[in-house]
């Protein structure tokens, strides 16, 4: 059984950038998607500035009977200030989606901090009324925090019906993002799991050449990105494995059907782990939380992003250079960050956003 989600928050987009969907593009991947079985479909209100759901409205509701497909949406935690901000996110969502209900709704986000908001803001007896109305037909929680939290919340609101979570091979056995140990909560509790970032937002479909040819000689067949798919679509407890795909290659490679690692593979995995841990100078998944947050405009993952190619290929920093004056020519330099940390209180990652700029900013620096 493929367990493939679609996720809308990276999609296929024109020169204009990440919101300027291209719809020609998307429409087949969506039809090829519906066409070998595929359902569930993933976005939220903040992805891409709320251009994900009108994309997912056009490419999806518009053009299919409401039994085609299934939904996942999510209430923007950190934008509630009163119970009354529940309903009123949910009703606009309801709209940019062009739907009546969501048969996947979760409280986004989840941490401590948000969790605090939640409690405050009653999101929980919010999505409970909304199961009971049939406008929530499953309600849920993203999550990003300690295990001990996540036993913590699903033992103070048994009523969910399901968590997501972030699992992938390289963050099973992470002090800080806990997937192994999230998952085995989410066991204990008996809920079902929806994994986000099985490819840790592109980095394990792109490996150092020394991890990429362990895995190749071991499965010639398979391509990269489809080892990290496979790891997640094998966990029993997982009923989705949502990917944000923006090529049809992406769709066709994850469509196929996925065996379970035998033990062999899954050792070779964690081999392969090591290798990218001690290639890896920060591990940003591109989800772009953070910049909408910066009053520098800093583009924070793209940085992030040349400065992991440097720090894999330090001969080559005259090219890094040039691609970070490309990038940062209008401004939103490394060095412009002001120390305000709005960026790492919304991180998933728990990334020290602010110091790695600091150590980017040196390394792009004109000698």
């Amino acid at each position: 059984m493929n367990k493939t989600g679609f996720g809308f928050l990276r999609l296929p987009h024109g020169p204009g950038g990440d919101k300027d969907i291209d719809y020609a593009l998307l429409n087949r991947m969506v039809d090829t998607f519906l066409a070998e079985g595929g359902r569930y479909f993933d976005t939220a209100y903040t992805y891409l500035e709320g251009v994900s759901e009108e994309a997912l409205r056009k490419s999806v509701v518009e053009r299919y009977d409401r039994d085609a497909y299934l939904i996942a949406d999510k209430l923007p935690t950190w934008n509630l200030k009163e119970p009354a901000d529940c309903p009123k996110y949910f009703a606009e969502q309801l709209q940019r989606c062009g739907v009546t209900y969501f048969d996947y709704y979760l409280i986004h986000g989840m941490n401590q901090e948000n969790y605090e908001i939640s409690q405050r803001c009653d999101a929980f007896g919010f999505l409970r009324q909304l199961k009971a109305e049939g406008k929530a037909r499953q309600i849920g929680f993203s999550y990003h925090d300690t295990a001990q939290l996540l036993d913590q919340i699903l033992t103070e609101h048994p009523e969910v019906d399901f968590v997501q979570l972030q699992i992938n091979y390289l963050d099973w056995d992470s002090p800080s993002i806990q997937s192994g140990d999230c998952y085995e909560v989410a066991c204990r509790h008996h809920k079902p799991v929806i994994i986000m970032e099985p490819v840790k937002g592109g980095m394990l479909a792109q490996l150092p050449e020394e991890a990429a040819q362990l895995l190749k000689q071991a499965q010639p067949g398979w391509s990269i990105p489809a080892w990290a798919i496979r790891f997640a679509q094998g966990l029993e407890q997982v009923d989705i494995v949502l990917s944000g795909m923006n090529t049809m290659e992406q769709l066709t490679d994850n469509m196929q059907h996925a065996p379970a690692l035998t033990e062999a593979e899954q050792a070779l995995l964690r081999q392969v782990a090591k290798i990218i841990c001690a290639k890896t100078a920060i591990g940003c998944t591109a989800c772009n939380y953070c910049a909408p947050k910066c009053p520098r405009q800093i583009p924070i993952s793209r940085i992030f992003a040349l400065y992991n190619e440097y720090m894999r290929q330090p001969s080559d920093l005259w090219k890094t250079q040039l691609a970070y004056g490309a990038l940062t020519r209008q401004g939103g330099q490394a060095d412009s960050c002001i120390g305000c940390g709005a960026c790492e209180a919304v991180c998933p990652q728990k990334l020290p956003i602010r110091d790695t700029l600091t150590l980017a900013a040196e390394a792009f620096r004109e000698k």
